[in-house]
């Protein structure tokens, strides 16, 4: 494992050494990472980036034989051998099982969770002509893009940001779907022709969100990144990634979350929080999507994702999630580069369309 110390920002530093953040090199996972070290000195708490050069880094091989986990269980190492004391992580690329030595301390404000359209000509999903080609890597972009029933081609992708939308403005595809968020933080939203809103696409639970990570025993640091904690953005994380537990669907799995803390009015008629969540689980070849949402206290966020999961299981989940393994093995999807493992299906595959991720 190899580290790189970057251009750590350690104004108003006082007796200690400043917090080291680990992170990987690329641009995406260094824009990240810097607003957590440029929170934290705001603070008054001294920070640096440690770059950590992980075998998914170095190596051109396939991640499917590398692993899928590669890069974050590479921070993972690095932050329990104690050679950083924060792990910065795309949320949605975390296993959902809590490794026991860590702890979750802070999910700062979410960003905008919507997958994004980079399509040529400055199109529109609905203005797109049948049989045009869009790229993802994601069984949950092709899935539901297929589900809609407009006839498109379903090409797999891979290459960090700037490679995926060079393939539209080449030529090569008449479209890429990508992670909203990603192009908000390496600042390319001019590149987005349609924010694809909910009712059309589902994001991945976690989307858009960011994982502040210690080691459980790092109390001190805990009460430190504490401060950094949105709560409305961490209850949404939560109950989505409950959701995908509780189906015992990986990260990769054609499944849809979105969690939004909104205001209501109880029987009384005062003002509270309620978490409004909703959740999708589809065939891989879109012919068949089950939708089901709930509603209840952010504080059951957790409890909320899981039952919202049995709801899901109770309309067909379970079949659809297992006949779209066993069609067709996972496809490495989420913010790190990734590779297929098979092709997504394209159009013709779709028997029976209902209308209704990748960075740098």
């Amino acid at each position: 494992m190899t580290m790189v110390h970057e251009e750590g920002d350690v104004s108003g530093v006082g007796a200690r050494a400043p917090w080291r953040i680990g992170t990987r090199g690329s641009l995406l996972a260094l824009t990240q990472a810097g607003t957590v070290r440029d929170a934290l000195v705001a603070a008054g708490q001294p920070a640096e980036l440690v770059v950590v050069k992980t075998a998914g880094d170095l190596s051109q091989a396939p991640v499917q034989e590398i692993g899928v986990g590669v890069f974050t269980t590479a921070l993972r190492d690095e932050l329990a051998a104690g050679a950083v004391d924060i792990a910065v992580h795309s949320y949605k690329d975390l296993p959902t099982a809590q490794d026991p030595r860590f702890v979750i301390a802070a999910v700062p404000p979410r960003a905008d969770p919507r997958d994004a359209l980079v399509a040529r000509d400055g199109l529109v999903l609905g203005e797109l002509p049948a049989g045009s080609r869009i790229g993802t890597s994601a069984p949950r972009r092709a899935a539901q893009l297929l589900a809609l029933g407009l006839g498109l081609e379903i090409v797999p992708l891979r290459g960090n940001l700037d490679t995926r939308l060079r393939k539209v403005t080449d030529g090569e595809l008449d479209a890429v779907v990508v992670a909203r968020a990603g192009l908000v933080r390496i600042e390319r939203t001019d590149a987005v022709t349609e924010a694809l809103e909910p009712v059309q696409m589902l994001p991945a639970p976690a989307q858009g969100a960011l994982a502040i990570e210690c080691r459980v025993d790092d109390t001190e640091l805990i009460e430190i990144l504490r401060g950094l904690d949105d709560a409305a953005s961490h209850a949404a994380v939560v109950a989505e990634r409950g959701l995908l537990a509780e189906l015992e669907a990986g990260c990769t799995a054609p499944v849809g979350a979105l969690a939004e803390v909104v205001e209501s009015l109880d029987d009384d008629g005062r003002i509270v929080d309620e978490l409004s969540l909703r959740g999708c689980a589809a065939a891989i070849d879109g012919s068949d999507v089950v939708r089901a949402s709930i509603v209840g206290a952010p504080e059951r966020a957790e409890e909320l994702g899981r039952a919202l999961a049995r709801e899901l299981l109770d309309l067909g989940a379970r079949e659809l999630l297992g006949a779209a393994g066993a069609a067709r093995p996972e496809i490495a999807a989420g913010d790190g580069d990734p590779t297929p493992r098979t092709a997504p299906p394209s159009a013709a595959d779709a028997t029976h369309p209902s209308p209704m991720e990748n960075t740098r």
